[in-house]
């Protein structure tokens, strides 16, 4: 159920088994937990989202340019809603999509605001505040988490807003994650009202310094992450089936990555934490006992 956003990183081009952390290379897709009657839609959900993820953020492209193939991409999106034709680009993104539309009656408005997100990412660097985050992870994480309850027919408001959480809390856990990674790429997604509060300077952070102030500002954040895990982790008892435990291997997956941060001493502008495979086994023992 992991959205991620990519203003940070792909790497992989292939769908995994994942453990929700990262982007959408770690998109639920094709794990042996997924229902198998729901793979295909949720293959070309991913698909979808993975192609306009990387128009804007792959390769050197001006920032002119990513938006005029988003433009297309999304005039190809609004011709695949309406059962009409698209252009030869990305024939295989919308050929695998617009039958899923139209069988699993697909909430447009949640792909698109999968676009919008990307969008944004093209030309937005810096976060005044947990307000404007949250915004961008409304678009660009919490559709996939919406998507996917709407594939398994969990639609009640109080999932949802569950679901938010959960996908919002992975969205930021990757950020904090990857500060590293981000940072020299010209991209701070830590709130800078938060700076203040905490004695950090932004040249510091452009400098990825770890000292006091920058540390307690990144702890601050993952205790904002956790927080939210937390709120959204009952929806896993409310996913059916197989789905369900993927749910609460992904929230594992999430609550691993900010403990790793932990230990780390919350240093990420100085090194990344991977999961390993000893982290699988702790997770996947966790996800039993949820």
């Amino acid at each position: 159920m992991n959205p991620g956003n990519k203003g940070s990183h792909a790497s992989q081009l292939q769908p995994s088994t994942g453990t929700g952390i990262g982007h959408y290379e770690n998109f639920p897709v094709a794990s042996f937990l997924c229902p198998p009657h729901l793979r295909p839609a949720i293959v070309a959900i991913y698909w979808f989202a993975r192609t306009a993820d990387d128009l804007a953020d792959e390769g050197d492209a001006a920032p002119q340019t990513r938006l005029a193939d988003l433009a297309a991409y999304r005039a190809d999106l609004f011709a695949c809603i309406q059962g009409q034709p698209t252009s030869e680009r990305w024939a295989a993104v919308f050929e695998r999509l617009q039958p899923v539309i139209k069988q699993f009656a697909l909430p447009a408005d949640l792909l698109t605001d999968l676009l919008s997100a990307f969008e944004q990412d093209v030309t937005k660097t810096r976060y005044a505040n947990q307000t404007e985050l949250l915004d961008y992870c409304r678009r660009s994480a919490s559709p996939v988490g919406r998507l996917l309850l709407h594939l398994y027919g969990v639609r009640d408001a109080e999932a949802l807003q569950q679901s938010d959480c959960i996908c919002t809390a992975l969205q930021l856990v990757n950020f904090w994650q990857d500060l590293s990674v981000d940072i020299p790429r010209g991209r701070i997604y830590l709130p800078a009202d938060g700076f203040a509060q905490h004695g950090a300077i932004e040249a510091h952070l452009l400098q990825c310094q770890v000292n006091p102030a920058t540390t307690a500002l990144v702890a601050a954040n993952v205790a904002w992450a956790k927080a939210l895990m937390q709120r959204g982790a009952p929806l896993v008892k409310k996913v059916p089936g197989r789905a369900g435990w993927e749910l609460r291997l992904v929230v594992q997956g999430g609550l691993r990555i900010a403990e790793k941060i932990e230990r780390l001493g919350f240093e990420t502008l100085r090194q990344r934490p991977k999961i390993n495979a000893w982290d699988a086994v702790v997770m996947a023992w966790r996800t039993l006992w949820m």
